[in-house]
């Protein structure tokens, strides 16, 4: 018995010194997967059914969408349909088309574990297809000869400000097209599981604009109001979206060591 016990002391004692040899790990390193969902984010621009209920000159509709390629890169895209009536001083016209808008989207905002939000730069590639009807118009006259005796009375009477009556034949011009570049600044934010309520300005710039020789393009769908002298535009969208999950992804060690500085500061 004696000689049982003192070989099981002389092994644990061997076993002791072999495990003190070994060095103790103070930083043990994270064994923790951590993945990010990728998918495809699709859903529409709520101030274009907003606009169309409240003004019955104008009706549009876009679907907006996006995908994950990467921690921080997105692929997006835009296509919508408008159509806008504008009254001016000596006329009135109907523009009616669609477009469609092709880029990318950058996230600027380091998101915690299992936060999907972002606060994004982008640039797009736009096209618009459309046709615009003059419905009326007026002939300008500096002379007034052909003033309505009415508008010298009372010139809220006339609503043409005096200048005589051109026609109210309409006319169409189509085949009209316009093509721009776009830079977009938004922000996207998760309001409940996998739904996303989004919002961002947008600058254009014209890169091709044709349009018929009797009478120019002064709205473009999915670009607004064309500016005399200027190339420039400027639009907006307020999106509600719906984020599909596909795959997830495990974040690579420079996005994981980035993702803890920031919770590290934001813990401060």
């Amino acid at each position: 018995m004696l000689k049982y016990f003192i070989s099981s002391f002389m092994c644990f004692g061997f076993l002791l010194g072999l495990s003190q040899t070994k060095p103790i790990d103070l930083q043990p390193k994270d064994t923790v997967a951590h993945t990010d969902p990728y998918g495809i984010r699709f859903g529409i621009d709520l101030s274009k059914p907003l606009l169309s209920f409240i003004n019955d000159d104008y009706t549009g509709l876009e679907l907006v969408g996006d995908y994950r390629l990467t921690n921080r890169l997105y692929i997006a895209a835009e296509l919508g349909n408008e159509k806008n009536t504008k009254q001016e001083d000596l006329y009135n016209f109907t523009t009616s088309g669609s477009y469609l808008k092709l880029g990318v989207d950058y996230n600027t905002y380091g998101n915690w574990y299992g936060m999907n939000n972002s606060i994004h730069v982008g640039g797009r590639y736009a096209y618009s297809s459309f046709s615009q009807t003059m419905n009326n118009y007026q002939i300008y006259d500096t002379n007034r000869y052909w003033t309505d005796p009415d508008y010298q009375i009372n010139p809220d009477a006339n609503a043409v400000n005096g200048f005589a009556s051109g026609s109210d034949i309409a006319q169409e011009f189509s085949g009209l097209s316009a093509s721009w570049l776009e830079a977009v600044v938004g922000v996207k934010a998760e309001l409940f599981a996998n739904i996303y309520l989004g919002a961002s300005v947008r600058i254009g710039f014209l890169v091709s604009n044709k349009e018929s020789d009797d009478f120019p393009n002064l709205w473009i769908p999915g670009f607004n109001k064309v500016t005399d002298g200027s190339n420039f535009g400027v639009g907006y969208n307020y999106s509600i979206t719906y984020f599909l999950p596909l795959y997830k992804k495990a974040k690579k060690l420079e996005d994981k060591k980035e993702e803890k500085k920031e919770e590290e500061l934001g813990a401060e």
